[in-house]
């Protein structure tokens, strides 16, 4: 059995140093990074002993080094609250590699998706009536101390020893399968431990390409950058200069009337389109509005070590369906294939970056769980359903090379009509462009099309009145344990067959579906948008599984939505594929006749 370490570094910071203005790699590789002490309790398990708690001991500036060389670490398991911070110095700074991660950061998040997973807050959820359970604030007092005096170290100390008291409580407190575990320490090794690496000189030459586009389109417009870059401003540009109104929508946070000059708002789209005269100008706003490429560029040029790996940021339990989001600023969640941000990202040395992805897991999953044998039948028999379901809208057989427009009609069918998207919403979604070629559409077109889909597939649209039953039952009791397919009603939650749930705080019944809590507001939620959670969900855990499987194997770098990337010897790289492939191919127990496929390939690079 393998021992056990919480741990908490406190660290020097102060008004321009810390967390909150710089990434953890930067932080961390500051020159002015500096240790005060660490915090550390020893948990010995054995067989003979059972498991021995130590008392938390606190090891100042000059101990610290020789404290945490002292440990055994291949023989131990690391503990912390936000791993990435604490495991990251452990192994960039001291050189020393935990056998396991556990984080208890991250298990909040799942075990309490859309609510705070700061420490202050899990202690109290999980301990509401016990105040000594509550997070001290002393670390304030020493914010821009460079040197700790005897009384005020002393101060740290308790503070810190309390952290790391409160982690292992709550660490005892939440309980997860083990599948979870191991995705966090997964996922915290990809960053501790980082293996890709990054092509600085291509990535410094993509940079400054795109800054020179950016600017040559801005100064070719004639404006001014900040009048480009302003809502406000550009739209009165609009008006005084060239008499044209600017477009305006409903602003999601304040509720009022705002211009709708973003990228793919689709008024937007339509103004350029009424005048084309100012194209220069339209691309302007655009290159002002979308320097993306160049900030990630350089935050991945930020995040390089020397020796040109990157630390990977994945955010365990992003979502409300369990899946992956970005943070650290790098969002590898949102990598565009193709993307020169894919191609800089390197396999190390006698090494390729195999690549592989689920196809169409969301509709195949959706097409299982409502029992859809119409659509199930073609995935089994690896039909092209888009090209399919497109040829049913247009009366002819649609062919994907010969008809890509009209197959994107239909895959945006397929994949958006599957959670009850109505007709409106079809037709400006094709219209717009956002998702691919912008089509003209028109509302009676799209009723059409929407008509169609439901009536050809009809047990979908019958998934989503079961889907919003199901959310009914979880407010009574009495129907607590009922099943369907693999999920289990709970409390307030629909339970997932990995044992992790699907949960709605403070469910209650609206008159057009449910509302629920999450985070420090209410969420409307209906049939078709309890069905898309519940397929990702499902989803998110057919990838999960696959990854925690080849990981045995190989070794898992990055997952990106329903892509799984991993690190392997270039040799017998066709025979590395195709094991990689037949894994995710792999159905579940509990969904034994789900028809999955996978493609994938691999290079030096991350050029998929």
């Amino acid at each position: 059995m393998k021992n056990q370490v919480v741990l908490d570094f406190e660290t020097y910071f102060d008004a321009q140093y810390s967390l909150t203005r710089l990434t953890t790699t930067q932080y961390i590789r500051d020159t002015r990074f500096k240790v005060w002490g660490v915090g550390i309790k020893l948990i010995e398990i054995n067989d003979v002993m059972g498991i021995i708690e130590h008392d938390t001991e606190w090891y100042g500036e000059h101990e610290a080094a020789e404290a945490i060389q002292s440990i055994d670490w291949s023989n131990t398991k690391l503990i912390c609250h936000n791993t990435l911070f604490d495991g990251y110095i452990l192994t960039q700074h001291y050189g020393v590699t935990p056998s396991y991660y556990f984080d208890t950061a991250a298990q909040a998040r799942g075990l309490f998706p859309g609510q705070s997973a700061r420490l202050a807050d899990v202690t109290e959820r999980l301990f509401p009536d016990d105040l000594t359970m509550r997070k001290g604030k002393e670390l304030v007092n020493a914010k821009g101390i460079w040197e700790l005096n005897p009384d005020l170290e002393e101060l740290i100390a308790s503070y810190c020893i309390q952290d790391v008291d409160l982690t292992y409580e709550i660490f005892c407190k939440m309980d997860m399968p083990q599948s979870e575990y191991d995705l966090i320490n997964l996922t915290t090794r990809m960053f501790c431990e980082p293996t890709l690496i990054v092509d600085r000189e291509r990535l410094i030459a993509y940079k400054e390409e795109e800054s020179k586009r950016s600017a040559a389109t801005i100064k070719a417009s004639g404006v001014h950058r900040a009048v480009l870059a302003s809502n406000q401003q550009f739209a009165k540009y609009l008006k005084k200069e060239l008499n044209i109104k600017a477009p305006t929508k409903i602003s999601p946070t304040t509720g009022k009337q705002i211009p709708a000059l973003g990228k793919n708002d689709p008024a937007f789209k339509q103004l350029q389109k009424m005048h084309p005269a100012h194209r220069v100008l339209w691309d302007a706003r655009i290159a002002t509005k979308s320097r993306l490429t160049e900030t990630r560029a350089q935050r991945f040029l930020d995040a390089t070590h020397d020796d040109g790996s990157i630390s990977v940021p994945l955010r365990y339990y992003a979502a409300h369906t369990g899946r992956f989001g970005g943070t650290e600023k790098i969002n590898m969640q949102n990598l565009p294939r193709g993307s020169e941000l894919r191609r800089v990202l390197m396999a190390p040395k006698d090494h390729y970056l195999y690549v592989a992805d689920l196809s169409n897991i969301e509709a195949r999953m959706l097409a299982w769980l409502a029992g859809e044998d119409k659509l199930l039948t073609q995935f089994r028999n690896g039909s092209d359903i888009y090209s399919n379901f497109a040829s049913q809208i247009y009366g002819r057989p649609i062919d994907k090379n010969k008809y890509p427009t009209e197959r994107f009609v239909g895959k945006t069918a397929i994949l958006g009509l599957g959670y009850g998207m109505g007709a409106k919403k079809f037709a400006t979604t094709i219209s717009s462009g956002a998702a691919g070629p912008a089509m003209e559409f028109s509302d009676e077109e799209a009723v059409k099309v929407v008509s169609l889909y439901r009536t050809t597939y009809s047990r979908i649209p019958f998934l989503w009145k079961k889907a919003a039953d199901l959310l009914l039952q979880t407010l009574n009791p009495n129907s607590f344990g009922n099943t369907y397919g693999p999920l289990t009603v709970g409390d307030r939650s629909l339970i997932l067959p990995n044992g992790m749930a699907l949960k709605y705080p403070e469910l209650s019944k609206s008159s057009d579906g449910f509302l629920f809590r999450s985070g420090k507001q209410y969420v409307n939620t209906y049939g078709g948008k309890i069905t898309e959670n519940i397929i990702q969900a499902l989803a998110r855990i057919i990838i999960t599984d696959s990854m925690l499987r080849l990981d045995k194997h190989y070794n898992v770098v990055l997952t990106v939505h329903d892509e799984i990337i991993i690190s392997g010897t270039n040799v017998h790289p066709h025979a590395t594929m195709e094991n990689i492939i037949d894994d995710m191919r792999l159905p579940p127990v509990w969904a034994a006749d789900l028809p999955l496929d996978a493609e994938g390939g691999f290079d030096t690079r991350y050029s998929k």
